[in-house]
């Protein structure tokens, strides 16, 4: 019980044990959430204009997926980190192929995992487009090989 002195409240040992079984039951759902969430995430980051992205994604059934036009709504961090863990760099998410890239001079530059996510989040035609994840596979930009194993694990699903 609550006992008051002075406006200030003492919490008995059993109702302080109780507090941090909660909180860490409390923090262990939210992460067993968010997994969940990540399981069963389909999801396509995209570039309207790009016509590389429409061409790929003409052949998938997009109807199944949740789509983001990175022009109109920009990624978060958050999604940024997320797409990170899938893929295990931030460099992978990276293109080279970006006007920008060479206009920059990145070229040059000895660039660092924080300065990928810096420049990812700055500007969204640094990102290889499209990503798809599907559950906890990620499929990162256009290339033949990767493309394939897309259209493979859409069909599968």
């Amino acid at each position: 019980m609550f006992s008051k002195r002075r406006n200030v409240t003492y919490l008995s040992i059993d109702e302080i044990v109780n507090k941090r079984f909660l909180v860490r039951n409390v923090i262990y759902l939210s992460k067993l959430a968010f997994l969940q969430r990540l399981i069963n995430m389909r999801k396509i980051y995209f570039l309207k204009t790009c016509n590389t992205s429409l061409r790929i994604l003409k052949n998938l059934p997009t109807d199944t997926f949740e789509m983001q036009d990175i022009k109109e709504s920009p990624i978060s961090a958050f999604q940024l980190d997320e797409m990170k863990n899938l893929s295990g760099s931030y460099e992978k998410l990276f293109s080279r192929r970006a006007k920008k890239y060479h206009q920059m001079g990145l070229k040059n530059q000895d660039l660092s995992e924080k300065d990928y996510r810096r420049l990812l989040l700055d500007t969204n035609t640094f990102l290889k487009r499209p990503v798809v994840i599907i559950d906890d596979q990620i499929f990162i930009g256009s290339s033949k090989k990767n493309t394939t194993v897309l259209f493979e694990a859409t069909l599968s699903v």
